[in-house]
């Protein structure tokens, strides 16, 4: 039975995408056709040694990295979806929650909360330009550019996102990229004194 086929190869292998998939149809089509206790009435699922799992597990083969590539792409669909109101308004909640751990100066616990955020919706540019705020702080300038981009996409007049990835890009000695961002900053808002006094430091270390 195919069900047995699939359950006995995520014995192997796990990440078996295509065995997954199987598995959930079908589970609905037995629940339609034997009822509830349709787990009774299969044949026994026969046991893969462990040592057949662990070599497979150790295998570089082609076969797991096209796995691993299909895997990515679905925690990227997950990623992608349109978020419900429900979800819209967790994100809400958690990312309130992390502005008043960054009041308190739990910049890590802060960007868990965000983190948490982003992933009921990914759509809220002010939840990236914060997180990448608390990245700052903790000096993770990799990780703080790569927020502000994100925040940017979806907000291209963020000036937050402008001025702190100016700042990251400036730790990072990129300061091409900085003066950039700032002079991106300045033209949104020409009077913002903080952007002024950095764009002034950035120049000097431009040659």
């Amino acid at each position: 039975m195919a069900y047995v086929d699939y359950k006995t190869v995520l014995q192997i292998d796990d990440n078996v995408t295509s065995a997954v998939e199987g598995i959930n149809r079908m589970t609905r089509a037995l629940m339609d056709s034997l009822g509830p206790e349709w787990r009774l009435k299969l044949p026994s699922i026969p046991l893969v040694p462990v040592s057949a799992q662990k070599r497979w597990n150790s295998l570089p083969s082609e076969n797991h990295k096209e796995m691993a590539k299909s895997k990515s792409k679905e925690t990227t669909a997950t990623t992608n979806r349109v978020p419900s109101a429900g979800d819209v308004e967790k994100a809400r909640v958690l990312k309130e929650e992390g502005n008043e751990l960054v009041k308190k100066g739990n910049h890590k616990k802060a960007i868990e909360k965000y983190s948490e955020s982003l992933l009921c919706s990914n759509l809220e540019s002010a939840t990236y330009s914060n997180r990448a705020l608390c990245y700052l702080v903790l000096k993770q300038y990799t990780e703080a550019v790569k927020d502000c981009t994100e925040a940017l996409k979806l907000d291209g007049k963020n000036v937050k996102a402008f001025y702190r990835r100016a700042q990251a890009h400036k730790a990072l000695k990129d300061y091409k990229s900085s003066f950039a961002d700032i002079s991106n900053l300045l033209q949104i808002e020409p009077r913002n004194g903080p952007a002024q006094k950095l764009r002034q430091e950035v120049k000097q270390n431009l040659h």
